[in-house]
């Protein structure tokens, strides 16, 4: 079997079963005998064609004489699999992608999909796209149009724009340094070409990507993953001042910010890692091993749900809640096509933890509030809703991470800051 034989297997499953394309492509990979370049190429092919998906269909849609609900399934995600290469991948020539899109296709279809795709590459300089405004954005960067509006709406069509366009870019793959094993700058150096320190954060390296259990240090547990923005995140608790203290993180999996601030307190003290999904807090207590900290005791517990015994005692918590995650498009692209609309309920669930933990922080403590989306009904309203609620414990209070200055509330953007899109709110408990 081919590489794009089997992203074209991989389509076809996600599309019928609606699974996780990183969990069937990872399931179906691990059963082929493909070499590693080839396995690489199936990846990117799966990635392009779920991140661009809107803007694809758009295109066949233009170029096909066929109206698109009588386009097999199989036909379809084949000339998905041409126009990507042809549009997305630089290293593949316009004639090799029509060629082998062609000899993927069945009898049956082989014809067509020639057609189309050589329609595209004779009309490619003139294909209009929609005039309306924000149809004009969900179909360039393939993100569902309700998403688009209430972007537009929080941001205006300009910023908007920004933030679609650098999620279109390969997202990097982030690293935090495991100070209890090592520094920055002989991990960089181990790492290698490509290897960089980020500006942002003092212990953070960005790389190109690759294999992360690969890479030399991994196997020591001297990094783990964890974007610049979590980095950001985990440094606004004032973790070196904690040591020896109480940390608690609400919502834990997979555990990189109670890796982080445990690191940051030197493993002295104790973090509570709680999450409502013990499956994923085996795997919390796993990479604290790997890492050397001991401090990490895991709990299964709703963040809802309150804990007396943790009453007013808690140095540090963190709400890092669950999110409609709109902050992170160009990892998670499944996300881009799913509708604000079935995450209304959030901003109350996540209001209710970030209440209800509160309550465990003792006087003159520290509470962060975060997400991983640019939604403000998530975001800004929450936080503002909790200060309203109980200002009269709880104050604002700026952070200052590697010589920079943050709100209280700071939104975190992929274009301007080069980060996930993320939202941190601190507080401090009078």
């Amino acid at each position: 079997m081919t590489a794009r034989q089997l992203a074209l297997r991989v389509l076809l499953r996600c599309e019928k079963s609606g699974g996780y394309s990183p969990i069937v492509l990872d399931t179906m990979l691990s059963r082929s005998e493909l070499e590693l370049k080839d396995r690489a190429l199936v990846t990117a092919l799966v990635t392009s064609v779920i991140s661009h998906k809107i803007t694809l269909d758009y295109l066949i849609g233009r170029l096909s004489s066929i109206p698109e609900e009588k386009i097999e399934a199989e036909t379809r995600n084949i000339l998905r699999l041409g126009l990507s290469q042809i549009i997305y991948f630089d290293r593949i020539p316009a004639h090799a992608a029509v060629n082998e899109s062609v000899i993927l296709a069945p009898h049956r279809s082989a014809g067509f999909v020639n057609a189309v795709l050589r329609s595209y590459l004779r009309q490619k300089d003139v294909i209009t796209f929609p005039e309306d405004a924000e149809e004009r954005l969900s179909v360039l960067y393939s993100v569902d149009r309700i998403l688009v509006r209430e972007l537009v709406g929080a941001y205006g069509y300009d910023k908007t724009e920004s933030i679609l366009r650098a999620f279109s870019e390969p997202p990097y793959l982030s690293i935090r340094v495991n100070t209890l094993k090592t520094d920055r700058e002989s991990l960089i150096s181990r790492l290698g070409k490509g290897a960089k320190a980020s500006e942002l954060s003092l212990c953070g390296i960005r790389l190109e990507g690759g294999s992360v259990t690969s890479l030399p240090g991994f196997d020591e547990g001297e990094f783990f993953v964890q974007d610049t923005a979590s980095q950001l995140c985990t440094a606004a608790l004032g973790g070196e001042s904690l040591s020896g203290g109480l940390f608690i993180d609400s919502c834990a999996a997979p555990g990189s910010k109670s890796f982080g601030v445990a690191i940051d307190m030197q493993n002295r003290g104790r973090v509570l890692s709680f999450d409502l999904h013990e499956n994923k807090l085996s795997l919390v207590s796993e990479s604290a091993a790997r890492l050397g900290i001991d401090i990490i005791e895991t709990k299964k517990t709703d963040g809802r749900e309150f804990i007396s015994e943790l009453s007013g005692v808690a140095d540090a918590v963190l709400c890092d809640v669950p999110c409609s995650g709109y902050g992170v498009l160009a990892k998670k692209p499944e996300i881009r096509y799913k509708s604000p609309e079935v995450c209304a309920a959030l901003p109350d669930i996540q209001y209710a933890i970030l209440e209800n933990c509160s309550r465990y922080v003792k006087k003159g403590g520290v509470l962060v509030y975060s997400t991983c989306t640019l939604l403000p009904r998530e975001n800004e309203e929450n936080a503002r809703r909790f200060l309203s609620d109980h200002g009269d414990l709880f104050v604002p209070e700026a952070f200052r991470v590697n010589g920079r200055t943050y709100p209280a509330f700071t939104t975190l953007f992929p274009d301007t800051e080069g980060t996930d899109g993320f939202f941190i709110a601190k507080f401090r408990r009078k």
